[in-house]
């Protein structure tokens, strides 16, 4: 698990030949927090600075003399045989920008910068940097001790999955270790990847505004590319919402950054929503399958349907929230469609059906009484069938104002 530790400790350059541009970009570093910064006014040290310490980031100026910034990236490249460029650019030139991440580097932030963009980019390239590092690490060490293992077949079985329970574990180290307490609200949630690692994920927060959030997204494909997306994805909900914007505007922020940096197959289905403590809310859903409301006052089922794009397909994309109330007793279930497409022996699939008939039997019952249910169905109907896709669902319940809320 990367920690704040981790990022805050991470080696940083500075490279621009405007020593006012070196002392501001420093400054603001040192006060976010960040341990081990350095700096240069002179472009044609980079690469000896970088052979010396290999920097996690290098925030590069692209209009220098002498040496400019594409010049710097090309050097870069000698050195490191992978061609990775841990490079976050600062340009004044829109149409440099393009050029710059097609020359290698991971991002771009434009002159006159804004700071607080400066440092949610810093982090979230340094994050996704160091995690991949250290799944990278994890699959040197496999390598290395492969023929090690191959003395016993007892022994390689054993090695290969005590690595692989290390990925489970960071993977499930995305998800909240604890389910917050919000007043008047039950929350359960439960999800189990088709791998040791998959692409779901669910987080909640607790907002200046008073208000908490709920996410829920599946990121396309298996495995760890899924894996790593996911936390690049989670990540940049969370320093999102931190900076304090609104719904639609972190789903287009989060929208462009997917764009840039993921692959043209990847992509995020999700349902976002919002509440207050009365039960009055929002909610956004992106290309997400039906989203269930079960109504207490008259034992009926609503469905929020998406009718919106994909996260990550297309840079032009915009979101707008949609009303959400819920009522005591209402029950809110957010769920991926591994859920509904669990396949039996004969192939058949759990479908939607079964699920809303649990949710309408068990919701008078409660959060709990739906979970157990649900997941005593899908395992009686799959009777040991392997899945092919992840399983996640998110449940939340509303109280009555004053009532006990159960914390888990």
């Amino acid at each position: 698990m990367i920690s704040s530790r981790d990022i805050l400790n991470a080696k940083i350059l500075v490279v621009d030949d405007m020593a006012p541009n070196v002392l501001l970009i420093e400054g603001m570093l040192r006060i976010a927090g960040y341990t081990r910064v350095q700096s240069t006014t002179n472009p044609r040290e980079v690469c000896e600075l970088y052979r010396a310490n290999r920097y996690d980031l290098i925030l590069l100026d692209l209009q220098m003399p002498g040496m400019d910034g594409f010049e710097v990236m090309q050097a870069l490249k000698q050195i490191e045989g992978d061609g990775y460029l841990p490079v976050l650019v600062i340009t004044a030139q829109p149409d440099h920008r393009l050029r710059a991440l097609e020359a290698g580097a991971r991002d771009f932030v434009s002159k006159p910068f804004d700071l607080a963009e400066l440092r949610a980019r810093v982090r979230n390239i340094l994050e996704v940097r160091l995690f991949s590092e250290a799944l990278a690490a994890t699959v040197r060490e496999l390598e290395a001790t492969r023929e090690a293992l191959r003395v016993t077949a007892l022994e390689e079985k054993r090695l290969r999955e005590q690595e692989l329970s290390m990925a489970q574990q960071t993977q499930e180290s995305l998800l909240p270790g604890v389910i917050p307490s919000f007043d008047n609200y039950e929350i359960r949630a439960f999800s189990q990847a088709s791998r040791y690692v998959g692409g779901d994920f669910y987080d909640f927060m607790a907002l200046e505004s008073g208000n908490w959030m709920g996410i829920l997204a599946d990121v396309s494909g298996k495995g760890m590319p899924a894996a790593l997306l996911s936390s690049m994805v989670l990540g940049a909900f969370n320093l999102e919402f931190q900076a304090g914007r609104p719904a639609h505007e972190v789903m287009d922020r989060v929208n462009r950054l997917l764009c840039e940096k993921s692959l043209p197959a990847q992509f995020v289905t999700l349902f976002l929503f919002l509440l207050d403590a009365a039960g009055d809310g929002g909610f956004i859903s992106a290309a997400h399958n039906p989203t269930y409301v079960y109504r207490a006052a008259t034992g009926q089922m609503e469905d929020l349907v998406s009718d919106a794009y994909f996260l990550g397909m297309f840079s032009f994309a915009t979101w707008q929230s949609r009303p959400l109330h819920l009522d005591d007793g209402d029950i809110l279930v957010v769920y991926s469609d591994g859920l509904t497409d669990a396949e039996n022996s004969a192939g058949a699939h759990f479908g939607e059906g079964r699920l809303r008939d649990v949710i309408r039997q068990y919701a008078p019952a409660g959060c709990t009484a739906i979970e157990q249910a649900l997941l005593k169905a899908v395992e009686a109907f799959t009777e040991g069938t392997p899945q092919t896709d992840d399983i996640t669902f998110v449940i939340v319940a509303k109280n009555a104002a004053g009532r006990q809320t159960r914390a888990f």
